[in-house]
């Protein structure tokens, strides 16, 4: 066990330039999560609104809700008026880091073979 430890220590000391993206990727670097992001970039939705807007599970948008809301990059906000509401946004940390995302959603588009524009995507389901 210490060996593995070592070893992680190794490479964080090594590629300490990098360690905040890896650290950043790990957080939100699953295909949920990140999908999760983007739907509340412009409103605060239901968690059924969330599920429709991402087409994920109930267990897998649990999931990527909670990991995004520990790690402080979406609120979750309990209206308590009958029937009870629970809204999900974006909070400020989590709109800087959507915010950058569409900068390597830009790169990805110019420098990567396979990826398409989601601005033309878009005008062509119109």
């Amino acid at each position: 066990m210490a060996t593995s430890e070592t070893r992680q220590q190794e490479v964080h000391t090594k590629n300490s330039a990098a360690c905040p993206v890896v650290q950043t990727l790990e957080t939100v670097g699953t295909q949920w999560r990140l999908q999760v992001l983007y739907a509340l970039r412009n409103s605060e939705l239901r968690f059924n609104e969330l599920k429709r807007a991402t087409g994920g599970r109930s267990k897998t948008l649990s999931d990527a809700l909670e990991v995004l809301t520990d790690a402080g990059l979406i609120t979750r906000r309990t209206e308590e008026a009958a029937p009870i509401a629970v809204y999900y946004g974006l909070s400020e940390k989590g709109q800087t880091l959507v915010d950058r995302l569409d900068n390597v959603s830009q790169w990805a588009v110019k420098w990567m073979d396979d990826v398409d524009d989601p601005a033309e995507t878009s005008r062509r389901l119109r």
